[in-house]
């Protein structure tokens, strides 16, 4: 496969930007090799520099929920841009989509739109601590919430403590707020409680796992951890930036019938434009200025362009048997993967909620019973070099995974049956190599 284009713009790129990428993940740091540099989209595929095409499981890391360049999304961003960008003042759009978002999640019933995941989520930090008058923040090892400072910390190695900066950058006092648990062990969550009764604020927590690799939560999981935030006065906040309307079409708290007293989105909201949103309890909500005291704003919250993509996006998705149809395929993807590892003797976990998809290659001399369900697992049973391989020999093949063993795969409404045929074929042929 020619990259040669590819090559040249990544030197370029690392002559004005740091390490060539304005977002690690795509510098191919823990795969090796050239990041390929994109072109153009168009359905479930995409294209570089060199010409060569790729069926897409990394969808933008996610929000391309109806796949590259669809024509309502595409209509929508041309029909706002011809009337301006941005006006620093409201817009029907801005409502169109938080009435969308209240209507999709049971437990919002008021929204602020904002510009990415991680303003939501360091947004939503600052509302439960207005709100509740305590400090603490408890999240978890592995789990994801953006760069703010309070989220950049590193677990202890057996049992929670409070956080040290797992980041230059960020002083200690900012992340000695924040606990952190491990994912999947709610009795470390009540002892922490136990601890810190009245100063925990909330606890923030992905309900899937997707930044460790996928790691869906165990059973009584989440309902646990909602009851002791209940039970201690503290907020729950639910991270649904992946999860909103790809565990379900309502989200994780649709699926597992939760009432976070916060929701942050993002992804699939913007429609692969930048938005994001946190949103939640009237009562809290109510926190939010101009009604409450706690302050948050943005110059480009609510951006028309970003809006009408979501809109679009978010309509294009909850057409009848849309959403079904992709998540069938993902469950073919992910059970076609695990039968091409098991017919190569290798050992793949798999896991599948809605259209999201993770698996891991185990390594060889991992115990016989060894399962991946947090963050410590995660580093110490999953084979990154077997991974590497992998992904680099289905790039080869025309399929991009994502550069990482600990990043999810997504679906699309416009993925097909022969797509799926397609990259098992080339994972089975694959995987038969891998063994030594």
């Amino acid at each position: 496969m020619n990259t040669t284009r590819s090559e040249g713009l990544f030197a370029a790129a690392r002559r004005v930007i740091p390490g060539g990428v304005n977002s690690p993940a795509r510098a191919y740091g823990s795969v090796g090799g050239t990041p390929r540099f994109i072109e153009r989209g168009a359905g479930a595929s995409f294209w570089d520099v060199d010409g060569n095409r790729y069926l897409d499981y990394v969808l933008s890391w996610g929000p391309l929920a109806v796949g590259h360049a669809h024509p309502a999304v595409v209509k929508a961003i041309s029909q706002t841009a011809s009337r301006g960008t941005s006006y620093g003042a409201p817009t029907a759009t801005e409502t169109e989509l938080a009435e969308l978002v209240v209507a999709t999640f049971p437990a919002v019933d008021l929204v602020r739109l904002v510009n990415s995941g991680t303003e939501a989520t360091m947004t939503a930090v600052r509302l439960a601590r207005a709100f509740t008058g305590r400090t603490l923040i408890l999240k978890f090892a592995g789990c994801y919430h953006g760069h703010a400072d309070m989220f950049l910390v590193q677990a202890g190695s057996a049992v929670a403590t409070l956080g040290l900066p797992d980041s230059p950058g960020v002083p200690a006092a900012t992340t000695a707020d924040t606990l952190v648990a491990p994912f999947n062990d709610l009795d470390n969550v009540a002892s922490l409680f136990n601890d810190h009764a009245d100063e925990i604020a909330a606890v923030i927590v992905e309900p899937v796992a997707g930044n460790m690799g996928v790691v869906p939560p165990r059973a009584g999981f989440l309902d646990g951890l909602q009851e002791l935030c209940r039970s201690h006065g503290a907020l729950f906040i639910l991270d649904e930036v992946i999860t909103g309307f790809r565990a379900s079409p309502g989200g994780a708290q649709a699926r597992w019938a939760l009432e976070p007293d916060i929701t942050c989105l993002g992804k699939v909201i913007g429609g692969g434009l930048p938005v994001g949103a946190y949103g939640g309890r009237r009562d809290v909500m109510e926190t939010v200025a101009p009604v409450g005291a706690m302050y948050q704003a943005g110059t480009l919250s609510g951006n028309p362009l970003a809006t009408s993509a979501g809109l679009a996006t978010l309509h294009t998705l909850q057409e009848p048997g849309a959403f079904d149809r992709a998540e069938s395929l993902a469950g073919r993807l992910a059970s076609g993967l695990q039968t091409a590892a098991e017919s190569a003797v290798l050992r793949l976990q798999t896991a599948h909620i809605g259209t999201i998809l993770g698996f891991y290659f185990i390594n060889d001399d991992a115990p016989p019973d060894a399962t991946i369900h947090d963050y410590d697992t995660a580093r110490e049973y999953a084979d990154t070099d077997r991974y590497a391989r992998f992904f680099h020999a289905l790039l080869e093949r025309g399929v991009y995974f994502a550069p990482s063993q600990f990043e999810a795969a997504f679906l699309s409404t416009v993925h097909t049956e022969a797509d799926i045929d397609t990259t098992i074929e080339a994972a089975a042929a694959v995987m038969q190599t891998l063994r030594d």
